[in-house]
C-alpha cells in the first residue's frame, strides 16, 4: 500500500480495536495507545439505560485525553435514551459513538438489543437518527451479516440501506451470521464461519458506504489485504491476546515513520498514567492485568507474566512494580 501524502492522512477507522466486554476498558485503551497513535479505539459496550439511571457516569464514560481518537459503543433499542447517550459521548468529549447491533448474549436479548435488532432494521433507523439528531458525532453501527435463519444477501443490504438512509456513517461487519439460540457469545465468535466474501461483496454492491471488514483478522498481512477490498480491518481478540504484534500499524497503514515498539516501551510508557490512577484510588492490578499478555514467545516471558500477576495483586502495590517489570525487560532486550 503506498504511504499516504502529508495532505492525505488516512482516517483513524482505517484500522480500529473492537469493543469487547472486560477487555477494551480505559487501562486497555491507554495500552494500545503506546503501541499506536493513529488507531481507532472502543469503549466496552455500554448500555444506553445504564446511563440514563446512575449517578456514576464518569466510571461508564471517563477516558485519558491520550486515548483520542476512541469511539463510545452503546447498546439499547430506545431512541430517546440513544439520543441522551449521544449528547453524553459529545459533552464528554468522543469522537464517535456507535451502536451495537451485533452481541449475541442472552442478557442483551433480554434487553431487546444487541444482534437480536437485526431483525428490525426500522427500529436501528430510528435509534440511529435519533443519536444523529442529537449530537453531531458520527453515528456507526456495528453488526453481523445475519442472524438464525434472517441470513440472505437480500436481508442484509435491506439492514445496510435502511440504516444507511438513517444516517450512519460507517458499518463495521462482523463476517459472521449469529446464532441467537444454541451458542454462547464465546462460540458465536467461533463456530459461525466466517464470510468475508459477503461483506466484501457489500461494499461492491454499495462503494459509496464505508465498510469495516471485522472478525477472524489475526495479522497486520491480513488487515493490509482486507484494506485492499474493504475501507477498513477491525481486530477483536488478536489485539487484546498479541498486543505488541500491532506495533508496525502505524507504518504499514497510516504512513507514518517506521518505529519498534518494545515491551519495555510499553510499561515505561504507562508510568505516568499508572501514577495518575493510584492517585485517584485505583489498584495497579486494574492496568497490570492487561500487561500481562505483552510478553509471549520468548524465554522467560512465563516468569515475567507470573511475577507481574503476584506484585500487581499485592494490597497497595505501586509504581515500582512497574519500573521493576521494566527493568527485567530492558535486561532481556526486550
Amino acid at each position: 500500500m503506498d504511504s499516504p501524502t502529508s495532505g492525505e492522512r488516512e482516517p483513524a477507522w482505517r484500522f480500529s480495536v473492537a469493543p469487547m466486554l472486560d477487555c477494551t476498558d480505559r487501562h486497555f485503551r491507554v495500552l494500545m495507545r503506546q503501541i499506536s497513535t493513529r488507531a481507532l479505539l472502543y469503549s466496552e459496550m455500554v448500555v444506553a439505560q445504564a446511563l440514563h439511571h446512575t449517578n456514576r457516569r464518569e466510571r461508564l464514560l471517563d477516558f485519558d485525553p491520550v486515548e483520542h481518537p476512541i469511539a463510545l459503543q452503546v447498546g439499547g433499542d430506545d431512541p430517546v435514551l440513544l439520543a441522551e447517550a449521544a449528547q453524553m459521548a459529545a459533552d464528554w468529549g468522543y469522537d464517535e459513538i456507535n451502536l451495537n447491533v451485533g452481541c449475541p448474549s442472552p442478557r442483551v436479548q433480554a434487553g431487546n438489543f444487541g444482534a437480536c435488532l437485526m431483525a428490525e432494521p426500522d427500529r436501528v433507523a430510528r435509534c440511529v437518527e435519533a443519536m444523529g439528531q442529537a449530537s453531531r458525532l458520527p453515528v456507526t453501527v456495528k453488526h453481523r451479516v445475519g442472524i438464525d435463519h434472517l441470513d440472505s444477501d437480500a436481508l442484509l443490504q435491506a439492514f445496510v440501506d435502511r440504516v444507511a438512509a438513517a444516517g450512519a456513517t460507517r458499518f463495521a461487519v462482523h463476517a459472521r451470521k449469529a446464532w441467537l439460540e444454541g451458542l454462547d457469545p464465546k462460540q458465536n465468535r467461533t463456530i459461525p464461519p466466517l464470510q468475508y466474501d459477503r461483506v466484501i461483496a457489500l461494499k461492491q454492491r454499495r462503494p459509496e458506504l464505508t465498510i469495516e471488514l471485522n472478525g477472524g483478522l489475526d495479522t497486520p498481512d491480513q488487515c493490509l489485504e482486507a484494506l485492499e477490498s474493504c475501507d477498513g480491518a477491525m481486530v477483536g481478540r488478536a489485539a487484546y491476546a498479541h498486543p505488541l504484534r500491532w506495533g508496525c500499524i502505524d507504518e504499514r497503514i497510516y504512513g507514518e515513520a517506521a518505529r519498534t515498539v518494545t515491551a519495555s516501551d510499553v510499561v515505561l510508557g504507562l508510568i505516568p498514567y499508572a501514577q495518575a490512577h493510584l492517585a485517584r484510588g485505583g489498584r495497579l492490578w486494574d492496568l497490570c492485568r492487561h500487561l500481562v499478555q505483552l510478553v509471549e514467545g520468548v524465554p522467560g516471558a512465563r516468569h515475567w507474566r507470573r511475577n507481574l500477576g503476584l506484585n500487581a495483586q499485592r494490597q497497595g502495590a505501586d509504581i515500582p512494580v512497574l519500573e521493576d517489570a521494566a527493568r527485567q525487560l530492558l535486561d532481556a532486550g526486550l
